[in-house]
């Protein structure tokens, strides 16, 4: 297997990322702090070299104290405490890139950056620590820059997040329930299926969100990780400490409970640069939201040159393992305007060692359905588990580009040690150079690699709907998971199981940002033939990627309204609420000028259980910069699309 292109190879003098900057400063005195300051001048980031230790500053408020960081050698021993300062140098980075797919039509690189040099004596070592501040948030990682044999063996590492007293965490790890808690007691319960081949320490997946008690938030991610552990987070003596994971998430099921082996040590070529660790700053909740792409602005560019040919869109699952349910669920999927098919698993077999992903079933005529989506304007997506995978990837790739088809959903796939990181690179790649997108499932985070391997177009790594939790859960992903990338949630409607009403269902394609959406997920398409569902016009109508996102409202487990702005012009607004029914009151100031018509997607009358309530359609002329009234039932919400008159 071809390890992923490190960053030894992007490394230029002290610039790890190929952006424009200034002239760097002089080297600076030693034995004093060094600051760096975001562009609108609301962060400052502080780089103290006795320790070492950093700090942060916004809005002139400290929401994170002095705190340690360190990488911890295979031998036990810490790079960090007790080097010695070399120098500073300080840039700016200026202009911006255009993702080919995201919340806006374009990202920002404008910031600051702090590159402070140290040295261990003792262990021979040469490092940096490099410190950026933008206007969304700041970052900062290691960059190992000489060692002995060019090559380093790490056991952890150790950054701190020491935040301020009263600040409120919401955690969870695997696809569990999130917990509310404090930063010394961070211990979310984990999913069911969490088996002794985890990590067992009381752990929490990254991103991570604060509530500061004036109402500032944050959200502690990672972005750019490479040829590197995984991060979590516990809870150390005084604030949230790094933990770079030893086993995969999950993972038995393959090889038996604890026999996956750990792996606690690993190693990496000098020169390197460690993954981010970033912080993003809002006023409030909703702030938060506006600010997810810096994670993947702080990625490694794009490695797959021309990338004109990925096309993100919504997807419909085929349930039933025959030609003729793939066919009438592509008939479905081009009546209802979408975009993709999907051929879930056992399509070829039960995914064991013996199944090979190159032939269908004896049930399946897989190149004639295939053909027929493509002669519709649809894309087909084959699911593939983990173990053929690994086993004929090569073979996969290039039958399926033979084929025609689209992309490949990857099913429990492991992420957490290095050897699993450095398999999704290749993977994910191989299949971009073979123009397929990518959609990973299981226990997986993001890290910005949508910006590295644009193909990597979803994953999963949440509690989604096809375990029907609560709205106040709804209510919780748009702050949390829903902000570090893309978020495979597989949307429900009309189910008896859905713990929310429909107008609720409709509201998550414009709240949850994802570029390969799922909706219709335990569908058939015969469950929509007794009758017209006019209020289905908003799944047929809502784009996965947008020119523009603005939060309009919203509180954590509570309430979240969004509106996305879509390359024709038109807006699509998501409101959801938990259990407690809600009238909000939206300015609509974002609609710019002038008069626009509202389709409104609203709740019904209320009904019991919730999923029976239905949608209420209604149709009105609106103007810029007015008032709109919603009514959301418990558990409920609403979904508009605005057009110009």
């Amino acid at each position: 297997m071809t390890l992923p292109t490190t960053r030894r190879h992007l490394l230029a003098g002290a610039i790890a990322l190929p952006m424009a900057a200034a002239a760097s400063t002089p080297a600076l005195a030693q034995g004093k702090t060094h600051d760096v300051t975001s562009p609108d001048g609301k962060l400052l980031v502080r780089l103290d070299p006795v320790g070492p230790r950093w700090s942060v500053l916004y809005r002139g408020k400290e929401i994170l104290s002095p705190s340690p960081l360190a990488l911890v050698l295979a031998d036990g021993r810490s790079i960090g405490p007790g080097a010695d300062f070399v120098g500073v140098q300080q840039r700016q980075i200026n202009g911006d890139w255009t993702p080919p797919y995201g919340i806006r039509a374009r990202y920002t690189e404008a910031c600051a950056e702090l590159v402070m040099e140290m040295r261990d004596s003792h262990a021979s070592i040469r490092f940096a620590i490099i410190a950026r501040a933008y206007d969304a948030g700041v970052a900062i990682r290691y960059r190992l820059i000489d060692a002995p044999d060019n090559s380093l063996t790490l056991a952890g590492e150790r950054t701190e997040f020491r935040l301020p007293t009263g600040a409120i965490l919401y955690v969870s790890r695997d696809e569990g329930e999130y917990q509310r808690t404090v930063q010394n007691d961070v211990a979310p319960v984990p999913h069911p299926d969490l088996t002794e081949s985890c990590d067992q320490e009381a752990l929490a997946d990254t991103p991570v969100t604060a509530q500061l008690p004036d109402g500032t938030t944050l959200l502690i991610a990672e972005s750019d990780r490479l040829h590197y552990p995984r991060v979590m987070l516990r809870s150390g003596s005084s604030g949230l400490v790094t933990h770079l994971m030893r086993f995969p998430g999950r993972a038995t099921g393959y090889s038996g409970p604890g026999t996956t082996p750990p792996e606690e040590k690993f190693s990496i070529p000098v020169p390197f640069d460690t993954p981010w660790r970033c912080i993003l700053a809002a006023p409030d909740a909703k702030g938060l939201i506006e600010r997810q792409d810096l994670i993947p602005t702080l990625s490694t560019p794009n490695q797959l040159g021309d990338v004109s040919w990925i096309k993100p869109g919504r997807a419909m699952r085929i349930i039933e393992r025959t030609t003729q349910a793939g066919l009438d669920t592509v008939d479905f999927a081009a009546a209802r305007k979408l975009d993709f098919v999907l051929w879930d698993s056992r399509w070829y077999g039960d995914g064991t060692d013996p199944s090979d992903a190159t032939y269908a079933i004896p049930a399946i005529d897989i190149r004639r359905v295939i053909d027929y989506a493509r002669s519709k304007g649809l894309g087909m997506i084959l699911y593939v588990d983990r173990v053929p995978a690994m086993r004929q990837l090569d073979a996969i790739v290039k039958t399926y580009q033979e084929w025609g088809v689209a992309g490949i959903k990857f099913g429990f796939v492991w992420e957490g040690r290095q050897s699993d990181v450095d398999f999704i690179h290749h993977m994910v790649k191989l299949c971009g150079e073979h123009q397929l997108l990518v959609n990973l499932h299981d226990n997986l985070r993001p890290a910005g690699l949508e910006r590295t391997l644009p193909n990597y177009v979803a994953l999963e790594g949440v509690r989604g709907n096809e375990q029907f939790p609560t709205s106040a859960h709804n209510c919780t992903l748009p702050f949390t998971r829903a902000l570090s990338g893309p978020i495979d949630y597989t949307i429900c409607f009309a189910n008896r199981k859905n713990r929310t009403t429909n107008a609720h269902q409709l509201a998550l394609a414009a709240i949850y940002y994802n570029p390969q959406t799922f909706l219709y997920w335990y569908d058939k398409p015969n469950k929509y033939a007794e009758r017209d569902w006019p209020e289905l016009a908003f799944f047929d109508e809502c784009p996965t990627t947008w020119v523009a996102t603005t939060a309009l409202s919203g509180a954590i487990g509570e309430h979240a309204v969004v509106a996305r702005k879509a390359k024709d012009g038109r807006w699509f607004l998501g409101a959801i609420t938990n259990e407690t029914g809600r009238t909000l009151n939206i300015d609509l100031a974002f609609l710019g000028t002038g008069e626009w018509t509202a389709r409104r997607f609203g709740d019904g009358a209320p009904a019991a259980p919730v999923n029976r309530t239905g949608v209420a359609v209604t149709v009105e002329k609106v103007r810029a910069g007015t008032k709109l009234e919603m009514v959301l039932s418990p558990s409920g919400g609403h979904a508009i699309i605005f057009e110009k008159a």
